[in-house]
């Protein structure tokens, strides 16, 4: 190995790496497609193919120890917050088929007309003053209502479980594990579902939870533990990846007034506004495997045992699939080897919904806004070892 390839510090800890991960990401795609950190002992794929086939190898790279690199989220419970996110089969398609019951493309599909309710809701109050933090008023409140809306968590409880979840999300810089302050916040979020589910056990309602509670295939139905597991990743992952899709929309869009002016003129190229976000700053930067079985890649071994991170985010910049892969460009066509939701068996169960929120989102954004501008200045980071975006995006809008 040589002394150049030695000195490429990745460190998915560091809050240097948080402000730009991609130069770390383009040199290990060149010199160190399989990166070894002894240190915090992990290996990873940065290469978009190799991170594709590893999504869909899953006998010999293995989910059961959860997706995360901290090592309090790591190990044999981590199913208990990440749902079958942190199973192989046949317990991840057990679950995962008994949860899909429930939540149904259909069901999702019919929470459009609310999203758009919900959508123009928030926007009128954040727009009242012209400037307003695209986040906290906007990106971070409809993404909650959603998923709210789904599980059926009411209006008066949403803020509280957002600011829980974001607190499980962040990590203090120097602290290279999951801080107290985030398992508190885990607990009070499986205490808060304990007595939601209690309460949907005493008396049905049309939201997911009792469509949960009533999945059954041959017999066999969901425990109230994988249901919690389930409702914890719903307000964790489906929450805070969506809330960064917008903000990162925005912002890209606003640092490329070239290429947001597409959408502004045409609402159409929505669509095509998302999938180059999610290609070029995607919310969700790496997953974590467990090495079941030693395997190879570019002539080194990775040992069984090993902890194994799938750079997603590097492999949507990977310019041996994306041509120009460094440059955001909303004409390139939607691209169709994204590794934002992931691939394989785990694939993202939310892909369409979260799709649907900014389609939705932006859309009506565009149709009552004429401007935008960021004040990049007071924007403030989210710092995390697995998602990319922003905690806060001060926004000055001009109305139509």
């Amino acid at each position: 190995m040589s002394s150049e390839i030695r000195a490429i510090e990745f460190n998915p800890y560091d809050y240097r790496f948080h402000e730009d991960p991609y130069p770390t990401y383009a040199r290990l795609r060149d010199e160190a497609p399989l990166y070894r950190n002894e240190e915090l002992d992990f290996w990873a794929l940065s290469r978009h193919d190799d991170v594709l086939a590893a999504f869909r190898d899953s006998a010999r790279l293995s989910s059961a120890n959860g997706v995360s690199l901290d090592p309090a989220a790591y190990g044999p419970n981590a199913h208990r917050t990440m749902s079958f996110l942190a199973m192989d089969d046949p317990r991840h398609m057990r679950l995962r088929l008994l949860v899909s019951q429930g939540f149904t493309p259909r069901r999702v599909q019919r929470l459009e007309d609310r999203v758009l309710e919900l959508t123009r809701q928030h926007l009128d109050a954040a727009l009242a003053g012209g400037e307003f933090d695209f986040i906290a008023d906007f990106a971070g409140k409809l993404p909650m209502d959603v998923i709210s809306e789904l599980i059926g968590v009411p209006p008066a409880d949403r803020d509280r479980l957002r600011g829980l979840a974001d607190v499980v999300m962040h990590r203090e810089e120097g602290v290279l594990d999951v801080p107290p302050a985030a398992m508190t916040a885990a607990l009070d979020l499986v205490g808060y579902y304990l007595e939601m589910l209690a309460e949907r056990r005493r008396t049905r309602t049309e939201d997911l939870t009792s469509a949960l509670l009533d999945a059954e295939i041959d017999g066999d139905r969901l425990t109230d533990e994988e249901i919690i597991g389930f409702l914890f990743l719903m307000v964790v992952a489906g929450n805070e990846t969506t809330t960064k899709l917008l903000g990162n929309a925005v912002y890209w869009g606003w640092r490329h007034p070239d290429q947001l002016a597409k959408p502004f003129a045409d609402p159409g190229r929505i669509p095509d506004w998302i999938e180059e976000t999610l290609r070029y700053d995607t919310s969700s930067q790496l997953i974590a495997r467990t090495v079941a079985t030693e395997v190879e890649y570019h002539g080194r071994t990775v040992p069984a045992g090993a902890r194994l991170l799938l750079l997603l985010g590097s492999a949507n910049r990977d310019s041996r699939v994306f041509p120009a892969a460094d440059t955001y460009d909303i004409d390139r066509g939607q691209p169709t080897q994204l590794a934002s939701f992931g691939g394989g068996p785990h694939f993202c169960l939310g892909a369409h919904l979260a799709r649907l929120e900014a389609r939705v989102a932006l859309t009506e954004l565009v149709s009552r806004v004429s401007s935008l501008d960021i004040d990049e200045s007071r924007a403030v980071r989210v710092h995390s070892t697995n998602v990319r975006g922003f905690a806060a995006l001060p926004v000055r809008a001009v109305t139509r």
